[in-house]
Protein backbone atom coordinates (compact mmCIF):
# COMPACT_ATOMS: atom_id res chain seq x y z
CA UNK A 1 0.00 0.00 0.00
CA UNK A 2 2.76 2.44 -0.24
CA UNK A 3 1.89 3.90 -3.29
CA UNK A 4 -1.25 5.14 -2.16
CA UNK A 5 -1.73 8.76 -1.59
CA UNK A 6 -0.78 9.40 2.20
CA UNK A 7 -3.88 11.69 2.93
CA UNK A 8 -7.40 10.11 2.69
CA UNK A 9 -10.65 12.17 3.17
CA UNK A 10 -13.26 10.28 5.19
CA UNK A 11 -15.55 8.93 2.96
CA UNK A 12 -19.44 9.49 2.79
CA UNK A 13 -20.97 6.29 3.97
CA UNK A 14 -23.99 7.57 3.24
CA UNK A 15 -26.85 4.36 4.37
CA UNK A 16 -24.24 2.09 4.69
CA UNK A 17 -24.29 0.73 8.21
CA UNK A 18 -20.73 0.00 8.70
CA UNK A 19 -18.33 2.27 8.67
CA UNK A 20 -14.17 1.76 7.46
CA UNK A 21 -13.06 3.73 10.77
CA UNK A 22 -14.39 0.83 13.17
CA UNK A 23 -11.72 -1.47 11.50
CA UNK A 24 -8.16 -1.69 11.52
CA UNK A 25 -5.92 -2.67 8.10
CA UNK A 26 -2.93 -3.97 7.92
CA UNK A 27 0.04 -1.78 6.58
CA UNK A 28 0.11 2.17 5.96
CA UNK A 29 -3.07 3.37 5.05
CA UNK A 30 -6.38 2.58 5.78
CA UNK A 31 -7.93 0.32 2.41
CA UNK A 32 -11.15 0.55 3.57
CA UNK A 33 -11.13 4.77 3.35
CA UNK A 34 -9.84 4.50 -0.23
CA UNK A 35 -12.21 1.76 -1.69
CA UNK A 36 -15.04 3.42 -0.33
CA UNK A 37 -14.53 7.13 -0.90
CA UNK A 38 -13.39 5.72 -4.68
CA UNK A 39 -16.92 3.80 -4.97
CA UNK A 40 -18.87 6.62 -3.89
CA UNK A 41 -17.87 8.33 -7.49
CA UNK A 42 -17.35 5.52 -9.44
CA UNK A 43 -17.77 1.84 -10.21
CA UNK A 44 -14.63 -0.39 -9.90
CA UNK A 45 -13.47 -2.85 -12.46
CA UNK A 46 -12.71 -6.63 -11.39
CA UNK A 47 -10.85 -8.86 -13.55
CA UNK A 48 -12.52 -11.41 -16.03
CA UNK A 49 -12.14 -15.19 -16.09
CA UNK A 50 -8.56 -16.70 -14.78
CA UNK A 51 -9.66 -20.40 -16.22
CA UNK A 52 -11.02 -19.92 -19.24
CA UNK A 53 -8.18 -17.92 -20.23
CA UNK A 54 -5.76 -20.68 -19.40
CA UNK A 55 -7.77 -22.91 -21.28
CA UNK A 56 -6.79 -21.27 -24.72
CA UNK A 57 -2.91 -21.49 -24.19
CA UNK A 58 -3.74 -25.80 -24.30
CA UNK A 59 -1.47 -26.67 -21.58
CA UNK A 60 -0.31 -30.37 -21.60
CA UNK A 61 0.26 -32.79 -18.99
CA UNK A 62 3.70 -32.02 -18.82
CA UNK A 63 3.38 -28.62 -19.03
CA UNK A 64 1.40 -28.62 -16.10
CA UNK A 65 3.94 -30.92 -14.22
CA UNK A 66 6.37 -28.44 -15.19
CA UNK A 67 10.79 -30.18 -14.02
CA UNK A 68 9.28 -30.11 -10.39
CA UNK A 69 6.34 -32.44 -10.63
CA UNK A 70 7.67 -34.44 -13.68
CA UNK A 71 7.34 -37.40 -11.58
CA UNK A 72 4.75 -36.75 -9.17
CA UNK A 73 2.45 -39.33 -8.81
CA UNK A 74 -1.09 -38.18 -9.22
CA UNK A 75 -3.23 -41.64 -10.79
CA UNK A 76 -5.20 -39.08 -12.89
CA UNK A 77 -2.68 -36.78 -13.93
CA UNK A 78 -2.25 -33.34 -13.10
CA UNK A 79 -3.27 -31.70 -16.45
CA UNK A 80 -6.58 -29.16 -15.30
CA UNK A 81 -4.88 -28.09 -11.60
CA UNK A 82 -4.86 -24.66 -12.79
CA UNK A 83 -3.38 -23.44 -9.50
CA UNK A 84 -0.39 -25.62 -9.82
CA UNK A 85 0.71 -23.40 -12.71
CA UNK A 86 1.48 -20.28 -10.46
CA UNK A 87 4.54 -22.53 -9.74
CA UNK A 88 4.89 -24.12 -13.41
CA UNK A 89 3.87 -21.40 -15.28
CA UNK A 90 4.19 -18.31 -13.40
CA UNK A 91 5.01 -16.49 -16.75
CA UNK A 92 1.77 -17.72 -18.13
CA UNK A 93 -0.06 -16.36 -14.69
CA UNK A 94 1.25 -13.21 -15.14
CA UNK A 95 0.78 -12.42 -18.65
CA UNK A 96 -3.07 -12.91 -17.84
CA UNK A 97 -3.15 -10.79 -14.80
CA UNK A 98 -0.89 -7.80 -16.48
CA UNK A 99 -3.37 -8.24 -19.62
CA UNK A 100 -6.44 -7.17 -17.28
CA UNK A 101 -4.85 -4.54 -15.76
CA UNK A 102 -3.73 -3.40 -19.06
CA UNK A 103 -7.47 -3.30 -19.85
CA UNK A 104 -8.09 -1.13 -16.97
CA UNK A 105 -9.02 -3.24 -14.35
CA UNK A 106 -8.71 -1.69 -10.47
CA UNK A 107 -8.81 -5.40 -8.39
CA UNK A 108 -7.37 -8.31 -10.03
CA UNK A 109 -7.93 -11.99 -8.41
CA UNK A 110 -5.69 -14.27 -7.15
CA UNK A 111 -5.23 -17.91 -10.01
CA UNK A 112 -6.66 -20.07 -6.09
CA UNK A 113 -9.74 -20.78 -6.78
CA UNK A 114 -9.21 -24.37 -5.83
CA UNK A 115 -6.69 -23.53 -3.27
CA UNK A 116 -7.71 -25.73 -0.30
CA UNK A 117 -6.63 -28.99 0.95
CA UNK A 118 -10.07 -30.51 -0.04
CA UNK A 119 -10.13 -29.47 -3.51
CA UNK A 120 -6.23 -30.51 -3.48
CA UNK A 121 -6.87 -33.43 -2.72
CA UNK A 122 -7.66 -35.32 -5.78
CA UNK A 123 -4.14 -34.40 -7.03
CA UNK A 124 -2.72 -35.35 -3.39
CA UNK A 125 -1.29 -32.09 -3.35
CA UNK A 126 -3.28 -31.17 0.29
CA UNK A 127 0.73 -30.80 1.47
CA UNK A 128 1.20 -27.74 -0.94
CA UNK A 129 -1.69 -25.74 -0.54
CA UNK A 130 0.34 -22.76 1.42
CA UNK A 131 2.60 -22.73 -1.04
CA UNK A 132 0.34 -22.59 -3.90
CA UNK A 133 -1.51 -19.41 -2.29
CA UNK A 134 1.34 -17.62 -1.40
CA UNK A 135 2.86 -17.81 -5.32
CA UNK A 136 -0.54 -17.44 -6.59
CA UNK A 137 -0.53 -13.46 -4.19
CA UNK A 138 2.58 -13.01 -4.85
CA UNK A 139 2.23 -12.70 -8.81
CA UNK A 140 -0.92 -10.89 -8.40
CA UNK A 141 0.91 -8.67 -5.70
CA UNK A 142 3.57 -7.55 -8.46
CA UNK A 143 1.52 -6.98 -11.12
CA UNK A 144 -0.45 -4.56 -9.12
CA UNK A 145 2.82 -3.05 -7.92
CA UNK A 146 4.18 -2.85 -11.20
CA UNK A 147 0.64 -0.95 -12.46
CA UNK A 148 0.48 1.23 -9.54
CA UNK A 149 4.02 2.31 -10.21
CA UNK A 150 3.27 3.74 -13.82
CA UNK A 151 -0.24 5.53 -12.44
CA UNK A 152 0.13 6.00 -8.64
CA UNK A 153 -3.20 7.98 -8.71
CA UNK A 154 -4.87 4.71 -9.85
CA UNK A 155 -3.75 2.21 -7.22
CA UNK A 156 -4.68 -1.47 -8.29
CA UNK A 157 -5.59 -4.41 -5.52
CA UNK A 158 -4.60 -8.03 -5.46
CA UNK A 159 -8.06 -9.98 -3.96
CA UNK A 160 -7.42 -13.45 -2.76
CA UNK A 161 -9.77 -15.43 -4.10
CA UNK A 162 -11.33 -18.25 -2.48
CA UNK A 163 -13.29 -20.88 -4.09
CA UNK A 164 -16.26 -22.91 -2.69
CA UNK A 165 -14.24 -26.29 -2.78
CA UNK A 166 -15.79 -29.40 -4.74
CA UNK A 167 -17.64 -30.44 -1.33
CA UNK A 168 -20.68 -29.04 -0.14
CA UNK A 169 -21.60 -28.78 3.25
CA UNK A 170 -25.45 -28.96 3.52
CA UNK A 171 -26.28 -31.10 0.13
CA UNK A 172 -25.39 -35.12 0.65
CA UNK A 173 -23.69 -36.81 -2.46
CA UNK A 174 -25.71 -39.39 -2.25
CA UNK A 175 -29.41 -40.09 -3.53
CA UNK A 176 -29.65 -43.06 -1.49
CA UNK A 177 -28.48 -41.56 2.22
CA UNK A 178 -29.83 -37.93 1.89
CA UNK A 179 -28.19 -37.38 5.56
CA UNK A 180 -24.34 -38.26 4.71
CA UNK A 181 -22.19 -35.62 4.28
CA UNK A 182 -18.34 -36.32 2.97
CA UNK A 183 -17.36 -33.14 4.38
CA UNK A 184 -17.73 -31.56 8.13
CA UNK A 185 -17.85 -27.23 8.77
CA UNK A 186 -14.53 -27.70 10.54
CA UNK A 187 -13.27 -29.43 8.04
CA UNK A 188 -14.10 -26.31 5.73
CA UNK A 189 -13.21 -23.90 8.18
CA UNK A 190 -9.42 -25.34 8.95
CA UNK A 191 -9.10 -26.01 5.25
CA UNK A 192 -10.45 -22.36 4.51
CA UNK A 193 -8.15 -21.03 7.58
CA UNK A 194 -4.95 -22.29 5.68
CA UNK A 195 -5.76 -20.69 2.24
CA UNK A 196 -6.31 -17.35 3.90
CA UNK A 197 -2.88 -17.38 5.84
CA UNK A 198 -1.36 -18.35 2.25
CA UNK A 199 -2.71 -15.22 0.12
CA UNK A 200 -1.96 -13.04 2.92
CA UNK A 201 1.33 -14.04 3.40
CA UNK A 202 1.90 -13.66 -0.34
CA UNK A 203 0.44 -9.81 -0.23
CA UNK A 204 -2.80 -9.77 -0.92
CA UNK A 205 -5.27 -7.10 0.27
CA UNK A 206 -8.93 -8.17 -0.04
CA UNK A 207 -9.88 -11.51 0.53
CA UNK A 208 -13.18 -12.42 -1.83
CA UNK A 209 -15.12 -15.92 -0.92
CA UNK A 210 -16.44 -16.40 -4.16
CA UNK A 211 -19.04 -18.51 -6.29
CA UNK A 212 -20.82 -19.67 -3.32
CA UNK A 213 -23.64 -22.22 -4.09
CA UNK A 214 -23.55 -23.82 -0.87
CA UNK A 215 -24.11 -20.73 2.03
CA UNK A 216 -23.22 -23.33 4.88
CA UNK A 217 -19.61 -23.64 2.62
CA UNK A 218 -19.70 -20.13 2.53
CA UNK A 219 -20.08 -19.20 6.27
CA UNK A 220 -17.40 -21.66 6.76
CA UNK A 221 -15.32 -19.70 4.87
CA UNK A 222 -16.03 -16.26 6.71
CA UNK A 223 -15.90 -18.00 10.06
CA UNK A 224 -12.31 -19.38 9.10
CA UNK A 225 -11.66 -15.27 7.59
CA UNK A 226 -12.69 -13.78 10.96
CA UNK A 227 -10.80 -16.03 13.37
CA UNK A 228 -7.49 -15.40 11.04
CA UNK A 229 -7.83 -12.10 10.81
CA UNK A 230 -8.51 -12.34 15.07
CA UNK A 231 -5.29 -13.98 15.48
CA UNK A 232 -3.66 -11.77 13.64
CA UNK A 233 -4.94 -8.13 14.70
CA UNK A 234 -6.51 -6.68 11.06
CA UNK A 235 -8.88 -6.58 8.90
CA UNK A 236 -8.97 -6.62 5.61
CA UNK A 237 -12.07 -6.11 2.94
CA UNK A 238 -14.16 -9.38 2.62
CA UNK A 239 -16.29 -9.48 -0.74
CA UNK A 240 -18.70 -12.02 -0.84
CA UNK A 241 -19.98 -13.63 -4.16
CA UNK A 242 -22.84 -16.07 -4.90
CA UNK A 243 -24.04 -18.22 -7.36
CA UNK A 244 -27.21 -18.50 -8.75
CA UNK A 245 -27.37 -21.89 -10.41
CA UNK A 246 -30.98 -22.01 -12.81
CA UNK A 247 -34.06 -19.32 -13.58
CA UNK A 248 -35.17 -20.09 -10.70
CA UNK A 249 -33.05 -17.62 -9.30
CA UNK A 250 -31.60 -19.66 -5.96
CA UNK A 251 -28.29 -21.19 -4.85
CA UNK A 252 -27.46 -24.85 -5.53
CA UNK A 253 -28.54 -25.43 -1.63
CA UNK A 254 -31.63 -23.83 -2.42
CA UNK A 255 -31.26 -19.73 -1.37
CA UNK A 256 -32.85 -16.74 -3.55
CA UNK A 257 -30.17 -14.23 -3.48
CA UNK A 258 -32.04 -12.01 -0.96
CA UNK A 259 -32.12 -15.00 1.59
CA UNK A 260 -28.74 -15.66 0.86
CA UNK A 261 -27.70 -12.42 2.07
CA UNK A 262 -29.32 -12.60 5.14
CA UNK A 263 -27.28 -15.47 5.84
CA UNK A 264 -24.02 -14.15 6.02
CA UNK A 265 -25.16 -10.19 6.48
CA UNK A 266 -23.81 -10.62 10.17
CA UNK A 267 -20.18 -11.02 8.81
CA UNK A 268 -20.52 -7.62 7.66
CA UNK A 269 -18.76 -8.05 4.09
CA UNK A 270 -17.12 -4.92 2.05
CA UNK A 271 -19.30 -6.13 -0.57
CA UNK A 272 -21.94 -8.82 -1.97
CA UNK A 273 -23.07 -9.62 -5.16
CA UNK A 274 -23.30 -12.63 -7.51
CA UNK A 275 -21.20 -14.26 -9.95
CA UNK A 276 -20.72 -16.89 -12.81
CA UNK A 277 -24.24 -18.94 -13.95
CA UNK A 278 -25.86 -17.42 -16.54
CA UNK A 279 -24.71 -14.32 -17.97
CA UNK A 280 -25.16 -10.79 -17.24
CA UNK A 281 -28.76 -10.45 -19.16
CA UNK A 282 -30.40 -13.87 -17.59
CA UNK A 283 -28.54 -12.68 -14.31
CA UNK A 284 -30.17 -9.15 -14.13
CA UNK A 285 -33.48 -9.58 -12.15
CA UNK A 286 -31.78 -11.47 -9.37
CA UNK A 287 -29.30 -8.84 -9.27
CA UNK A 288 -31.61 -6.34 -8.87
CA UNK A 289 -33.30 -8.32 -6.16
CA UNK A 290 -30.08 -8.44 -3.94
CA UNK A 291 -29.24 -4.89 -4.90
CA UNK A 292 -32.38 -4.11 -3.23
CA UNK A 293 -31.68 -5.17 -0.12
CA UNK A 294 -27.73 -5.24 0.18
CA UNK A 295 -26.50 -2.92 3.30
CA UNK A 296 -22.92 -2.67 1.53
CA UNK A 297 -21.55 -2.34 -1.86
CA UNK A 298 -22.56 -4.63 -4.72
CA UNK A 299 -20.70 -6.63 -7.37
CA UNK A 300 -21.30 -8.74 -10.25
CA UNK A 301 -19.30 -10.59 -13.01
CA UNK A 302 -21.54 -12.52 -14.94
CA UNK A 303 -20.40 -15.47 -17.21
CA UNK A 304 -20.00 -14.61 -20.93
CA UNK A 305 -23.94 -16.20 -21.60
CA UNK A 306 -24.53 -19.55 -21.08
CA UNK A 307 -22.26 -22.23 -22.13
CA UNK A 308 -22.83 -23.91 -25.79
CA UNK A 309 -23.02 -27.77 -26.36
CA UNK A 310 -19.02 -27.75 -26.65
CA UNK A 311 -18.41 -26.04 -23.10
CA UNK A 312 -17.58 -23.22 -25.07
CA UNK A 313 -19.53 -19.00 -25.15
CA UNK A 314 -20.63 -17.88 -27.61
CA UNK A 315 -21.52 -14.52 -26.53
CA UNK A 316 -18.85 -11.42 -27.97
CA UNK A 317 -16.97 -9.13 -25.57
CA UNK A 318 -19.92 -6.22 -26.96
CA UNK A 319 -22.71 -7.72 -26.06
CA UNK A 320 -21.41 -8.65 -22.36
CA UNK A 321 -20.49 -5.11 -22.04
CA UNK A 322 -23.62 -3.81 -23.25
CA UNK A 323 -25.65 -5.69 -20.65
CA UNK A 324 -23.42 -5.35 -18.02
CA UNK A 325 -23.79 -1.47 -19.27
CA UNK A 326 -27.52 -2.07 -18.11
CA UNK A 327 -26.02 -2.48 -14.50
CA UNK A 328 -24.46 0.70 -14.38
CA UNK A 329 -27.18 2.43 -16.17
CA UNK A 330 -29.79 1.19 -13.32
CA UNK A 331 -27.32 1.79 -10.48
CA UNK A 332 -27.25 -1.92 -9.85
CA UNK A 333 -23.29 -2.45 -9.31
CA UNK A 334 -20.44 -1.02 -7.68
CA UNK A 335 -18.23 -3.18 -8.66
CA UNK A 336 -18.06 -4.97 -12.39
CA UNK A 337 -16.02 -8.10 -13.73
CA UNK A 338 -16.29 -10.96 -15.68
CA UNK A 339 -16.26 -14.81 -14.83
CA UNK A 340 -16.15 -17.99 -17.64
CA UNK A 341 -15.72 -17.24 -20.91
CA UNK A 342 -14.69 -13.96 -20.46
CA UNK A 343 -11.65 -11.90 -21.63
Amino acid sequence: MASLATEFVQPKIGTKPWSPSETFVKGEHDIFSYLNQTLENRILILDGAMGTMIQKFKFTEEDYRGERFKDFDAPDGLRGNNDLLSLTKPDTIREIHEAYLTAGSDIIETNTFSGTTIAMADYKMEHLVYELNFASAKLCREACDKFTALTPEKPRFAVGAIGPTNRTGSISPSVEDPGFRNVTFDELRIAYKEQCEGLVSGGCEIIMVETIFDTLNAKAALFAVEEFFEEKGFKMPVMVSGTIVDQSGRTLSGQTSEAFYTSIRHTKPFSVGLNCALGAKAMKPFLQRLASCAECWVSCYPNAGLPNAMGGYDEKPEDTAQNVLDFAKDKLVNIVGGCCGTT
